[in-house]
């Protein structure tokens, strides 16, 4: 079946999603190792209080991809140049992390264990409720006792990093170039709207959805924008070695548990990318409804982009059902 026969078959249940009015508005790319691609939009980039229609060039809050199209890449690539190693405690970049009790559990934890959610740190935690100025929230995060519990999927982990990175960079995430075709931030007139947000009072538009990374004012868990044609290119880049080398690439794709690689995920029973990936697919979802899954074995990658919490994320989208639809469709064909 060629590209384009596949990417149409994938892209009948988004088209039902947006004209069933399930999710706003839906771009889906598919990309090959031969830099062939496709990408098609449909829907609004936003409903209320205007309607703007979707299109290929809109700019997505991606969420959660933050973490693997720019954490993940940065401290694989710092391992890479020798300046951290990820067996070492993360202390060695945060040497003030936990610094009340030296003998605290927290200061024993790795860059690797980070990267693998393999912490004892909470799943959930609303940082954002604690202050609002971004210099003492970092130091709450550093100094607070946390409880030590099962090792789940945590954001703190991420933030963690990211104030790694900040410290070696010598200046806040903000400041930091988020890599070709990425921002921290985007034109409201050309991004998707997110959330009516009860917190800010305000619909939000081209600023970031997630609490605490506003909050922190930018932060490694989230935060990162960027269109179709930016996470495509990151993938086709990570497919052919330009935008993470081969070292980091295989990271990328090396198991640290059941479900998990170095920042990534890998298929499972359920997992977002359906159930015909190869054992070398990776993938990674984002709160807003933002998704990329890259198949090292086939040499494709797809991202599904969809603003499915706008206009509140209190609806029933059926996101987790149609990424996994459209990742079977892609990878039957």
């Amino acid at each position: 079946m060629s590209l384009e026969a596949i990417f149409d078959h994938a892209f009948v249940p988004l088209a039902d999603a947006v004209a069933t009015g399930r999710i706003p508005g839906v771009v889906l790319g598919i990309v090959d190792a031969s830099g062939q691609r496709i990408t098609r939009a449909a829907g609004l980039a936003q409903r209320i209080p205007i309607e703007r229609k979707m299109t290929e060039t809109t700019w997505f809050d991606l969420a959660s991809l933050t973490k693997v199209l720019f954490t993940t890449p940065r401290i694989l690539a710092l391992a890479g140049q020798g300046t951290i190693d990820l067996d070492a405690p993360i202390t060695s970049a945060i040497p003030d992390f936990a610094q009340q009790n030296l003998e605290s559990w927290q200061r024993k934890v790795t860059f690797r264990q980070c990267l693998g959610h393999q912490t004892a740190f909470p799943g959930i935690f609303p940082l954002y409720t604690y202050g609002s100025d971004p210099n003492l929230l970092r130091h709450f995060v550093l100094q607070r006792d946390w409880s030590a519990g099962p090792a789940v999927y945590s954001d703190i982990n991420f933030i963690l990093l990211g104030i790694a990175i900040e410290r070696l960079a010598g200046r806040p995430m903000r400041q930091i170039d988020p890599g070709p075709g990425f921002a921290w931030s985007a034109d409201p007139a050309e991004a998707a709207a997110t959330e009516d947000d009860p917190w800010r009072g305000r619909m939000l538009v081209g600023e970031v959805h997630d609490e605490n990374c506003a909050a922190l004012a930018g932060a490694g868990h989230a935060g990162l924008f960027g269109q179709i044609a930016s996470v495509l290119d990151f993938a086709h880049g990570a497919l052919n070695g330009t935008t993470v080398s081969p070292a980091a690439a295989a990271l990328m794709r090396a198991p640290l548990s059941a479900r998990r690689t170095h920042g990534w995920e890998r298929p499972h029973e359920g997992w977002s990318g359906g159930g015909y990936c190869t054992p070398e697919t990776i993938g990674h979802t984002g709160f807003t409804g933002t998704g990329l899954w890259i198949d090292f074995a086939r040499g494709r990658a797809w991202t599904l982009l969809t603003n499915r919490v706008h206009p509140t994320r209190h609806f029933d989208s059926g996101i987790f059902a149609l990424r996994r639809a459209v990742g079977d469709r892609v990878n039957q064909g």
